[in-house]
């Protein structure tokens, strides 16, 4: 038989935007660039996959004939937004070609069969652990920014590693990026029993997977979650999302946490110290965003310069009983840890002029982030 459906615009609309990231990414297959549409009873499922992360979406529809193809994602994506009409009808002909019907337009729209799309991973249904979805999006909101990008020398630096742990009663789920110049490192107690979380010795959730996860997140209350050898599973009733998991190594970040002392403590206030790090960075000259800090008793100057416009210099009142600092570091990982801290008050611990930068709050329970310096 062939498809035949009428959607409501709205609801297929999201559905589509859901499947965009995926789906517009350049690759050698051209049949990854489609969406596939199946009828399903009472709707239609919607898949988009990149190989590293595939998105299947239940909506609801009428069926007026069933069947299965895939059309160009991005374009069935922009006709149903730019429709004025409420509901969009299509019809398959022949060769995998629709008529698509939106109030008075009408679109003839080549698509591909859907024999040639990608199988859908298959999954266990035996260890999903419900978790509310808010759990997630604070663990992916601190350490996301973090991230190597591709161009990392180190390949496992360009995923986040998950780890769980329990401590007495109580169980802990934990994110950890680094770029190889900063680390950040996120905590939280929750209410599930992970025992039977299945994870790797080392878990790596590449970076497109950590985007689209946290995505998955934004517009649910709770999710399921399941890890496999191979694969993370997210979904709830309407959705599956599955994120192909990465093999490596990730560096012994326990071991850079231990190796800056608790001791020279500089207590500064998050917002000005933020502000000022920005007047500051306007004039720093080079990718690098190099700054300098100098710290003495109740003072931190922050200074930059640019040989063809000039420099900069912004003072900050902060507590400190320490030795005399002249720091050198990257303007730009303090700013975007502190937009992500929530604190009135950071606590930075720096044991030398050569000694990487620990911050953390209080307030911020379960976040840490360590900046390494650089030379002056």
């Amino acid at each position: 038989m062939s498809l035949n459906c009428t959607v409501a615009k709205d609801i297929f609309l999201e559905g589509l935007n859901s499947l965009q990231n995926l789906t517009n990414k350049k690759g050698t297959l051209v049949i990854l660039s489609n969406v596939l549409i199946e009828s399903a009873h009472d709707g239609l499922t919607l898949t988009g996959t990149d190989l590293e992360v595939g998105l299947r979406l239940f909506i609801p529809a009428e069926i007026q004939g069933e069947g299965s193809l895939t059309l160009p994602s991005k374009k069935i994506f922009e006709i149903v937004r730019e429709s004025g009409s409420e509901t969009i009808s299509i019809e398959e002909t022949e060769n995998s070609w629709v008529i698509i019907k939106a109030g008075l337009s009408t679109y003839n729209l080549a698509g591909l069969a859907s024999d040639e799309f990608p199988e859908f991973p298959v999954y266990e249904e035996d260890f999903f652990i419900s978790f509310e979805s808010h759990v997630f999006l604070e663990l992916i909101e601190k350490v996301i920014y973090s991230i190597a990008t591709e161009q990392e020398n180190i390949y496992s630096l360009t995923s986040v590693l998950f780890e769980k742990e329990k401590r007495g009663d109580i169980f802990y789920l934990k994110m950890i990026s680094s770029d190889g110049h900063r680390l950040s490192i996120m905590e939280k107690d929750v209410a599930a029993d992970l025992s039977e979380m299945q994870l790797n010795d080392v878990t790596l959730i590449p970076r497109k997977g950590i985007q689209e996860w946290k995505k998955f997140c934004e517009g649910r209350d709770s999710l399921e979650v399941s890890f496999e050898s191979k694969q993370l599973v997210l979904r709830d009733e309407d959705a599956v999302m599955i994120i192909r998991l990465k093999d490596g190594e990730f560096p012994k970040y326990s071991a850079i946490i231990e190796a800056v002392e608790l001791k020279n403590c500089l207590e500064i206030s998050r917002i000005p110290f933020l502000e000022s790090l920005k007047r500051i960075n306007i004039f720093t000259e080079d990718v690098f965003h190099t700054i300098q800090l100098n710290v003495e008793n109740s003072e931190m100057i922050l200074s930059s310069q640019n040989a063809d416009i000039g420099n900069a210099e912004d003072k900050q009142i902060i507590s400190y009983a320490g030795e005399s600092l002249k720091l050198g570091f990257n303007c730009r990982y303090f700013i975007e840890a502190l937009q992500v801290m929530e604190c009135e008050k950071i606590e930075a611990y720096i044991n030398s002029n050569n000694s990487p930068c620990l911050m953390k709050s209080e307030d911020d329970i379960g976040f840490t982030s360590i900046i390494m310096p650089m030379q002056l």
